[in-house]
């Protein structure tokens, strides 16, 4: 059972009616479980097969991020992007510490050219990010709709009045 407050705020697309609860609970919702009486299949078999495992295993990814990261992307593309450039960074300095002390030329080296891919790499995860945090400030601003939602408001006496600066 739902509750209707809820269910309208949701946006299902594809298959991610599997996911309703974990969608309800990001709004602010309480879940519980409740017994339910299973009866066997009377007729037919089973369409679930190994394809649909695949995209319930992606569609649960997305669902992840979006508990995780949807108000603040940059904390996985900018991490991931420091990480990469941070590795390239490191295996620059090793090819530019084989050069000077053993006298190995970076041609010799293919470490070189991973290290430039990975700080390329890093950067463009890092712009990503940003892009994506505009696109999502973008998104509430548009809708007019906040990040978040406020299940009970305590002590304010009349919440409709209050000026929007101070509102909560």
């Amino acid at each position: 059972m739902y509750r209707a407050e809820f269910i309208k705020e949701l946006r299902l697309y594809g298959e991610m009616h599997r996911f309703i609860p974990a969608f309800s609970g990001f709004l602010g919702a309480r879940i519980a479980e409740m017994p339910v009486n299973h009866r066997p299949r009377a007729h037919g078999s089973s369409k679930y097969g190994l394809t649909r495992i695949v995209k319930v295993v992606l569609d649960l990814m997305t669902v992840k991020f979006m508990d995780a990261y949807l108000s603040k992307p940059i904390y996985l593309f900018g991490g991931g992007g420091l990480a990469l450039g941070s590795l390239g960074a490191v295996l620059a300095a090793f090819t530019l510490y084989n050069r000077l002390a053993h006298g190995v030329f970076v041609k010799d080296q293919p470490l070189f050219q991973v290290s430039i891919f990975f700080a390329i790499v890093g950067f463009q995860l890092i712009m990503l990010g940003l892009i994506a945090e505009i696109l999502i400030r973008v998104y509430y601003d548009i809708k007019d709709k906040p990040s978040y939602f406020i299940r009970e408001r305590l002590n304010i006496p009349d919440a409709e009045n209050v000026e929007p600066a101070t509102r909560n």
